[in-house]
Formats: structure tokens, sequence, C-alpha cells
């Protein structure tokens, strides 16, 4: 009977370990926690949004660069399936009014529970505790490291690493994996925050008052530094005032280019919208139509257009004076706040990371060109998406995708 080892007990790891444990296929989940799906887990006290009900079109181009990669994953195992797969554990789905899907018990423990007991119902075995450091000498044989520091190697017929990113490393993934990569010549895209809140330097009064305070209804965009630069796709949303910075989806969905703005340039300019459903012009009819003589620039801008307290302030804070007392100036900054990023929250705040293991490094069914036998799935692959379902429904996907070419490798049918 075929062996394999699958190092990694987070979501893409698990079922790829399912898949493998259904054909019939002996298999060893290696993992470094005391328990496996941590951070699955700790989505689920926020609900557990497992995937999304947007237009495959739409849905596929969340994935930006690396979509035209993870395209055949997602149609081999997407999100109705992941909502099949949801039901099959008895946890059926819902999908609420942003589109998002959740399970119906809005929890990942019954999920966890019911998966684990299938997994060991098809004789998949966790070794917990287990520490992935390198390869043996022999092929297919890994060296692990138990938690009382003990060393051991164990061998099998094809392996499957899914071993994160380097978020919420206390949760598990911590990057740790990249150096024995690298040393075998696996190129490594640099791991970087993705999903994460920006650093803002506001003042002191601004940040003492606001934080913990939203943007509710906003419309964010990202600018470069650089004169000429171009401005970003808008994103809707809430946004939330922290000490530091602004977070929340709009920011999360900009990350990328306000990554590479800050490259370029050392800095980004947000620009946020307050009043996104108007234009600049209605914004200023209203402004002059409803200005009265003893009105101070607070109490006009609330008026008019119901600008709130922290909305005003951002205006202020950007304009670092007192509040403009033209009609058109002030619906031009009302629709175009320009707060100055100057760097994201550190990468072990983040949800997610971009970077990865380059997809060159990779065939099509996801096995290692320099490493046969041996397959990658969920973030250590150089992809990244924003929150709403889609992290998750990828390391699902891609973690069905590399046990099918494990399978295929078995078989000897793997295509290179």
């Amino acid at each position: 009977m075929s062996t394999a080892a699958v190092v990694g007990g987070g979501p893409a790891g698990l079922v790829a370990a399912e898949v493998l444990g259904r054909a019939g296929v002996t298999v060893t989940v290696y993992d470094r926690m005391p328990s496996p799906a941590r951070k699955l887990l700790l989505a689920g006290h926020g609900g557990l949004n497992i995937t999304h009900s947007e237009d495959p079109g739409p849905f596929l181009a969340r994935y930006g660069s690396a979509s035209e990669r993870l395209a055949p994953a997602l149609a081999t195992f997407g999100p109705q399936d992941l909502r099949d797969w949801c039901a099959g554990l008895g946890e059926p789905t819902f999908v609420g009014s942003s589109g998002r899907v959740f399970p119906r018990s809005f929890r990942a423990t019954p999920l966890v529970r019911a998966w684990l007991a299938r997994l060991a119902d098809l004789g998949v075995r966790i070794e917990r505790r287990h520490r992935w450091t390198g390869w043996g000498e022999q092929p297919g044989t890994l060296r692990l490291t138990r938690a009382d520091g003990s060393e051991t190697e164990v061998t099998s017929d094809v392996t499957v690493f899914a071993l994160g990113g380097a978020s919420w490393p206390r949760l598990g993934s911590d990057g740790g994996w990249i150096d024995p990569f690298v040393e075998r010549g696996v190129v490594v895209a640099p791991l970087r925050p993705a999903n994460v809140g920006v650093q803002v330097g506001w003042t002191a009064t601004f940040a003492d008052r606001f934080a913990g305070s939203p943007l509710k209804h906003v419309a964010l965009s990202v600018r470069g530094g650089s004169p000429g630069a171009g401005t970003s796709r808008t994103v809707r949303g809430d946004a939330m005032v922290t000490r530091s910075g602004l977070e929340g989806g709009p920011v999360y969905a900009l990350g990328a280019a306000i990554r590479e703005a800050l490259d370029a340039d050392g800095r980004a300019t947000l620009e946020v919208d307050l009043r996104p459903d108007h234009t600049a012009r209605q914004l200023a009819d209203r402004l002059r139509e409803r200005r009265r003589p003893k009105d101070s620039g607070a109490t006009w801008l609330r008026r008019a257009v119901g600008l709130d307290p922290a909305g005003i302030s951002l205006v202020r804070e950007a304009g670092g004076g007192p509040l403009p007392s033209d009609a058109d100036t002030a619906a031009t900054l009302v629709k175009a706040v320009p707060v100055e990023v100057t760097g994201t929250m550190p990468i072990d705040r983040a949800i997610s990371t971009a970077g990865g293991i380059a997809w060159a490094e990779v065939d099509r069914a996801l096995m290692l060109r320099r490493l046969p036998g041996t397959f990658v799935a969920g973030e250590m692959l150089d992809w990244e998406a924003p929150t709403g379902g889609y992290l998750l429904q990828a390391s699902f996907s891609t973690g069905v995708a590399a046990a099918h070419g494990a399978l295929a490798w078995l078989d000897g049918t793997a295509a290179g």
C-alpha cells in the first residue's frame, strides 16, 4: 500500500490527507502544534466565512496575478464543492447578505470536530508536536523534531507540504520552512503581510479621541507617492481608525497596491471618500445651500453633508489646520481625504501573507519540479486574496489539487 506524508495540519493539509486517505493511501499528518486546524478555529471566532457566492469570473479575479495558476484548482474544488463538503460533515452553509458563505452554526468547532473524526475513520494518523526541519539523505525522507527535542526521520512514497505563510505564527505558520526549501534551490518570493492594517502618523489629539472609531460606508483608493503615480481601483466598506493607523476590509483589499506604492516611493496615500454616493458637485451644492452664518466648520459639515465627528476630524487632520470654508474646496476634500501611509503593520499581525514558492517551481499538479514526488498547497504558494472566504477557498482547493497530483504520481501517470 502506498504511503503519504502530509506536513502541516491546516485546511490545505487536512483536506489533502482526506483525499489521499479516501483513495486508500496510508496517510500521516505531521503538525508542530498540539492540535491541528488552529488557525481555522481562530477564524471561526468571527463566524467562519468559509467561501463566497460570487460568480466565477469576479471570484477568480480576486486572486490577481495568481488567478490563472489557481484556476484549475478552483475548477476542481470550487465554492459549491466546499459547501457540499461542509454539509457532508453535518454543517450546512448559508449565504449572508454580503454574499459571504458561513456554516449555519456560525462556528468552526463542530466542523473541525466532525472532520477529525472522519479522518480517523479513514485511517489518517495525526502526529502532533512534530516540527519538520528538512530532508534526510534518502529520497522521500523527512527530518522531524519532537516536542521533547528528540529527532526522527520518516520515509513515504509521496509528500504534500502545507505549512502556511507567516501570519499568526503562534498558531503554527511561522515561515520556518523557507530556508530548507531555498537550500534545495527552490525560488521563494519573500513573505509579506497581506490583509493587514496600515500605519499612519496621526496627531496625538486625533489618535486619542478616535482610536476604535469606524469610518462607515466609505470608499478607499490608493495613490503612490511619486508625481504622476496612478490611482488604484476603489473599494467600499467600513474602515476602522486605530491608534497607529487604519484597519478593515477596504484597507485589506488594497494591500497589494499599498505595498507596490511603498516599495516604489517609500510612502503611499490612501484617498478616503467619505461620501461615495454623491459627486463633488452635489456635495458642493449642498454645502452652499445649507450654510448658516453662525455655523462652525464642523457644524456646517455635519448638517450639510452628514459627516460624523470622526469624518470631520479626518478632514481637519488632512488639512493640518482649520476646516475649509469654501464649499468647492470642502467638497473636493470630503471626496478624497488624503491619508499618508508610512508602512504596513508587522507580518505577525496580518491575517494572511503574500509571497511564497514561485509558480515556476511547481507543475500543473503542484509538484515541485526540483523534488519529484513532493507537492505544495495553501499559502506556501505565491498568491494572495482579500478576506471574504477567498483565502480559505484557495487553501482547500490547492490542497485537493495537490492530493490529486500526488495520486497521479503514485499511479505513475503524473504529467510534468
